[in-house]
């Protein structure tokens, strides 16, 4: 039985929440506190957290932030939040999705269950050696800085490669192109975030199968990108 965290401080939202999650054989455990939620997030053993963004003790922003440099699972925010600012920021401190109130229960049942399904396929899909990223029909080797596709070669620039291989590090989670460009080019580089974009499509066309319909690099329209397992 799959354990879920929602920390969501008004108490029949809460109790809705659980009550549906419970119905698919979930155990639940809820805190009404920020800070409370995020040391039962970080001491539990969760397969899956729902944060609220405006509770007391600490915000669902910092909760979220804090979670995903220690943590990987995934991170749903249920927010009456519905700027597309604040999802932004939600994607970009790690949220893996975005619902806003009112939801339909069995819709977040759902997603919920759909971010887990992707989260285990990639931990399925992970091997041993950490020399090696295999993810469905890809592998990205490290040391030779090679890239396969159904077991033939693709041939990425260096930048490419370097774009690929960090994306694939962090799955699941969304990066703006801002980030992109810092983590890749630096801060200091001359250039432009345009090119983001640019190496996006190229590396597209080598290694989906339907680059307008890609598997692995998603667009998160107004956010970024994430790489999907």
């Amino acid at each position: 039985m799959k354990r879920i965290l929602i920390i969501e401080d008004d108490d029949y939202i809460a109790e809705l929440q659980r009550d549906y999650f419970q119905l698919h054989d979930f155990r639940v455990t809820i805190c009404n506190d920020g800070r409370a939620g995020l040391t039962e997030a970080l001491g539990g053993s969760y397969e899956l957290v729902i944060v609220d963004l405006q509770l007391p003790g600490m915000d669902g922003f910092e909760i979220c932030r804090q979670i995903r440099e220690k943590l990987d699972l995934p991170i749903l925010i249920v927010s009456a939040k519905k700027e597309e600012i604040d999802k932004i920021r939600g994607f970009g401190l790690g949220a893996d999705d975005f619902v806003t109130k009112p939801f339909s229960p069995n819709e977040l049942v759902a997603r919920a269950k759909a971010h887990l399904a992707r989260y285990e396929r990639y931990a399925g899909g992970r091997v041993a050696n950490a020399e090696r990223i295999d993810i469905r029909e890809l592998s990205i080797h490290k040391s030779s800085r090679r890239v396969y596709v159904r077991e033939r070669e693709i041939a990425l620039t260096a930048r490419e490669y370097d774009v690929l291989l960090f994306l694939a590090s962090h799955p699941n989670r969304v990066f703006g192109k801002d980030e992109l460009f810092e983590r890749i080019w630096g801060f200091d580089s001359n250039g432009d975030i345009a090119t983001v974009t640019v190496h996006i499509s190229r590396i597209r066309e080598k290694i989906e199968a339907d680059p307008s319909n890609p598997q692995f690099i998603e667009t998160v329209w107004g956010a970024g990108y994430r790489f999907n397992v």
